[in-house]
């Protein structure tokens, strides 16, 4: 199976090179962990070799996520101008109760939606950019705005399976976050895990009154990967793994 570099020093070494090709993989982590971080670095680094990357946001608008990662002095609005990373700003699916004329915005330019915002027509928008684009990277963040829309369980799980599917299908190397809902010893499977083929966990615990941060692939079908606990760091230029030291 053939690997795509991550962009996150070190990562690549616990995963064999990097990332299995068109697979769909979930990134697990609490609130201040990086998920936004890693999976920006995932777009950053295809844009580098001329593959086009597509970013989702889920709660906030491109332009905050762009000055939240203003810092690390990626320049990504340079990729943008250059068609190499382009934002679909799909916040409104986080109010589940939407009722009113609404639509997805690609590069500030409005795509009319129907009347309610659905999963199904956030699939279809994204296939068609997918296609029309040639986007070969994807990164959705966060998938949790699509739970809270469903209070049934079941509804939800269909939800969730057609979403993960479509990505799956569309060729596209992609990377969903969403939230770690408990610490690391209560934690419990999520639905999302079970559905998508590879798990990367990004820890936070205090030990010793110190903050600890700890990167672990949990899953990776069809690919050898380490699945230690190991330390990760952000620094000023991004996330930064290191893949032979240990957390304790």
């Amino acid at each position: 199976m053939q690997p795509i570099q991550t962009g996150t020093k070190g990562l690549d070494d616990l995963l064999g090179g990097g990332f299995p090709k068109g697979k769909c993989i979930l990134v697990v982590g609490s609130p201040g962990a990086g998920k936004t971080i890693l999976l920006m670095q995932f777009l950053k680094s295809g844009a580098l070799v001329d593959e086009r990357g597509l970013y989702v946001t889920m709660d906030e608008t491109p332009e905050q996520v762009k000055n939240n990662l203003s810092s690390f002095g990626w320049n990504l609005d340079k990729l943008e101008e250059e068609g190499k990373l382009l934002f679909l700003d799909a916040s409104m699916m986080r109010h589940s109760s939407l009722r009113r004329q609404s639509g997805l915005m690609l590069g500030g330019e409005e795509i009319t939606s129907e009347p309610r915002m659905t999963v199904r027509f956030l699939i279809e928008t994204l296939s068609r950019i997918i296609k029309e684009e040639d986007i070969q990277r994807i990164a959705i963040d966060p998938i949790t705005s699509i739970m809270l829309r469903y209070d049934q369980p079941s509804r939800r799980r269909h939800a969730m399976l057609m979403f993960f599917e479509s990505l799956t299908q569309s060729g596209c190397t992609s990377l969903v976050s969403t939230e770690l809902r408990t610490s690391m010893l209560r934690r419990a499977f999520q639905l999302e895990e079970f559905l998508s083929q590879g798990v990367v966990l990004m820890h936070m615990f205090v030990h010793s009154g110190n903050v600890i941060r700890a990167i672990q692939v949990e899953k990776m079908r069809g690919t050898a990967h380490d699945a230690q606990l190991r330390p990760y760091q952000i620094t000023s230029t991004g996330i930064e793994v290191y893949p032979k030291d240990r957390v304790f």
